[in-house]
């Protein structure tokens, strides 16, 4: 297991140096300078070059992007060209508010996704079925933006149980959590319901059931556990996805994530502040992946990483 956790770390490398290249070309070759912004429209040549010339911005991009991979070898992403303050602090001070966010939105999804789907299954071809199954689809038609802002404009605005925006208590969380979660939980309830479909139908379940089991305990510690595999898979493409899925939300509840730094930056064109969450966000996914493969055995035994 320490073995295959090692390999997977080290394939991260390519993966990562393959998206800073990406990301740097697009920012590089995007119309738009940084300095514009910093200077005004009435700088002398002189002022304008030399800023250029402060930050690297002269040099060929072949060059910018080397200095840039040797220092983030060294652990500096760099210092953002606006808020002079090194990209690192910026991003260890606005992540854990998109964590936070992310992560209520993934346990709520599956707190509400899998007792779902799971009613789905065993009544399947039911009124139950046909209800879950229509909100799941209804639930996946709704981009999280826009229910956000329903979410706003009822719970908030009209009922005024919760405040409009902002960060810091329980309270500011709870809307776009929901917001996120339910509109995850559309799909993950899907992926519940198939995967069970398949493992009620399979003799070891018809034999719990023979022996007298409870419903409850065929259902859940038999079924539902065999049926996590595919769960778990999903798991680990649905971190990425949330984490990512918070920038619009935080800008729709004025959450300062790293959502909202990301694309204030995008728009400023701070190359060091992109290309450090980019690297940060990117790191994440994988590690996301990487622990939806370790699950993989705890849930199932026959599974072994040599």
């Amino acid at each position: 297991m320490l073995r295959y956790f090692i390999k997977r770390l080290l394939l991260m490398i390519p993966v990562i140096l393959g998206m800073t290249i990406i990301v740097f070309l697009i920012l590089h070759l995007s119309p738009g300078d940084p300095v514009d912004l910093i200077v005004g429209p009435n700088v002398t040549p002189e002022v304008y070059a030399s800023i250029r010339q402060k930050y690297g911005l002269d040099q060929p991009l072949i060059v910018q992007y080397i200095k840039f991979l040797s220092n983030v070898a060294r652990g500096d992403l760099g210092t953002s060209i606006l808020q002079q303050r090194p990209v690192s602090e910026l991003i260890l001070q606005r992540f854990p508010i998109t964590l936070e966010l992310g992560l209520t939105g993934l346990v709520l999804s599956f707190l509400i996704a899998i007792p779902v789907g799971v009613s789905a299954a065993v009544k399947r071809n039911t009124i139950v079925d046909y209800s879950c199954m229509t909100g799941a689809m209804l639930g996946m038609s709704l981009p999280t933006f826009w229910f956000g802002l329903l979410l706003l404009y009822f719970f908030a605005y009209k009922l005024r149980w919760f405040p409009i925006s902002g960060y810091g208590t329980w309270r500011h969380l709870v809307l776009p959590g929901f917001a996120i979660g339910l509109t995850d939980a559309a799909i993950t309830a899907r992926m519940v319901r198939s995967s069970m479909l398949e493992v009620l139908r399979q003799d070891y379940i018809r034999t719990a059931r023979s022996k007298g089991l409870a419903e409850m305990v065929v259902t859940y510690q038999h079924a539902l556990k065999n049926a996590m595999i595919p769960i778990i898979t999903l798991l680990g493409l649905r971190v990425g996805w949330i984490i990512g899925g918070s920038v619009m939300l935080e800008i729709v509840f004025s959450r300062p994530g790293l959502g909202r730094l990301m694309v204030d930056s995008i728009l400023a064109r701070d190359y060091p502040v992109v290309q450090g969450a980019m690297i940060v966000l990117t790191t994440s996914i994988i590690l996301g992946n990487i622990l939806a493969d370790l699950l993989y055995a705890v849930f199932d035994p026959r599974i072994r990483y040599n």
